[in-house]
């Protein structure tokens, strides 16, 4: 088929020789979001409005310190930080006010565990990135030279992999979802023992008996299955 817009960073994803493709597709929109959020569009009315509502999960606080904008984050931290004193001025906490009464901050703490999980970036990837989860099984369906590249893939982690067979259960159907199922699973599993026996060959490497021998592919077997089991990339 004819590649449309949003088939684009699904087949470059894909076309990666990495760990897992669904990862990489998140990444890369992390990055763009978090470009954004620091970019000049923290001045403008409308970005400022949002953050300043919803405010940034601990994560994505910290990549955006790390990025070094310091006065773009600081502005957007002093409005945010004005909605959360007024807010919370309004639900002090209440200690008992008699023998068998019971003090009820439900209110107070509901509101610190929704702005801790609240997110303007987290937002803005969640919303392309379900798109990009319908675009596969869209592709599954239509696309044979997709379907071929995906099979060939090196598979996924296991938050990903969860996903996609998840989404498989929306998305498609009848044999369509039955073949998904079966060879997403194959592909999954292959390749978990893959990095699984490169990660023991790298274990051997630390005993005398095999100082000698090649690394063959373990020498980045720890940061490949720890981007399979926690869908994080680390530094080798």
């Amino acid at each position: 088929m004819a590649e449309k817009l949003y088939t684009i960073p699904v087949n470059e994803a894909f076309d990666k020789d990495c760990e897992c493709p669904v990862c990489e597709m998140f990444r890369k929109l992390e990055s763009e979001a978090l470009d954004f959020t620091l970019g000049p569009s923290y001045m403008e009315e409308d970005v400022r409005a949002m953050t300043d509502k919803v405010g940034f999960c601990k994560d994505h606080a910290a990549k955006m310190y790390a990025r070094g904008n310091r006065l773009g984050m600081a502005l957007m931290y002093q409005t945010h930080t004005y909605g959360v004193i007024e807010a919370m001025q309004k639900m002090k906490p209440e200690g008992k006010g008699g023998l068998f009464k019971k003090a009820d901050n439900s209110k107070l703490t509901g509101y610190i565990k929704e702005m801790s999980k609240s997110c303007f970036i987290c937002d803005k990837i969640n919303d392309v990135f379900d798109r990009y989860i319908v675009t596969i099984m869209h592709l599954i369906k239509t696309d044979d030279d997709f379907r071929a590249k995906y099979k060939k893939s090196k598979g996924f982690c296991m938050e990903h992999y969860g996903l996609l067979i998840e989404a498989a259960s929306r998305e498609l159907s009848g044999r369509d979802q039955e073949e998904f199922l079966s060879y997403t699973s194959n592909i999954f599993i292959e390749n978990m023992k893959r990095v699984k026996e490169d990660l023991d060959w790298f274990i051997n490497k630390f005993d005398y008996r095999y100082k000698d021998e090649p690394w063959k592919n373990g020498k980045d077997a720890l940061p490949r299955m720890v981007s399979k089991l926690n869908s994080i990339s680390v530094e080798e």
